[in-house]
């Protein structure tokens, strides 16, 4: 019975990490979509939420159905609740991608070119995206430093949101005709700062399901 509930919670991870690989690959997308204004890879992210919340409701079904089949105790029973909660986190991620994809079609129908470098904002994916991978990983190898670093990363694009913030404001009150891009440009910059603390929380998760205790940062 224990070797066929083992086997149940590897496939959990496998679930977890395919869902993580996908978003991740969105997070890559959307921001490349952005900076080379591409279209049609835009317009992917956005179309492949769908596979990424198709992947959230398998695993859920895989989470309830241990719970009510083999009624887990103690750190299984943490390790399944946490998972229920990660992948919500996970699929606001993938919502977030979508959600950057669908601004960059907006500032590519202004036919506009960028008035600001995205620097920032690429840096601002980029750690994201590890910290994403990161939190993962945390659950999957049950490695509790691991979930810490990620939390402790968050302060990082944090600071890469202020910059942005900074950079477009200042901008704005130079030239006030590059606000509507501008402000775009800073909605860009706040679902990336909002996807490091969905990760965040993810490996808050992970600390609890290997310790037991919650302490929770980021609610929305």
């Amino acid at each position: 019975m224990r070797n066929r509930f083992d086997k149940q919670l590897i496939t959990l991870n496998n679930e977890l990490i395919e869902m993580g690989s996908m978003i991740e690959k969105a997070i890559e997308y959307a921001v490349k979509a952005l900076v080379t204004q591409d279209i049609d890879l835009a317009r992917k992210v956005i179309t492949s939420d769908e596979e990424i919340d198709r992947q959230e409701r398998e695993i859920e079904n895989l989470c309830l159905k241990l719970l009510l089949q083999q009624q887990p105790v103690a750190r299984d029973l943490r390790q399944i609740s946490s998972a229920l909660k990660m992948i919500t986190d996970m699929e606001r991620i993938g919502d977030h991608a979508a959600d950057i994809s669908e601004i960059t079609l907006t500032m590519l129908d202004n036919k506009e070119p960028y008035v600001e470098n995205l620097e920032y904002i690429q840096n601002m994916a980029k750690e994201t995206s590890v910290m994403l991978v990161g939190s993962v990983d945390a659950f999957v190898n049950k490695n509790q430093e691991q979930a810490n670093a990620v939390i402790r990363q968050d302060d990082v694009v944090d600071q890469l949101f202020l910059e942005v913030q900074k950079g477009l404001v200042s901008l704005i009150h130079k030239n006030p005709e590059c606000g509507g891009q501008a402000a775009d440009l800073l909605m860009v910059a706040k679902y990336f700062e909002r996807i490091g603390d969905h990760a965040t929380n993810i490996s808050e998760w992970v600390i609890f399901s290997l310790t037991g205790t919650h302490e929770t940062v980021y609610t929305k």
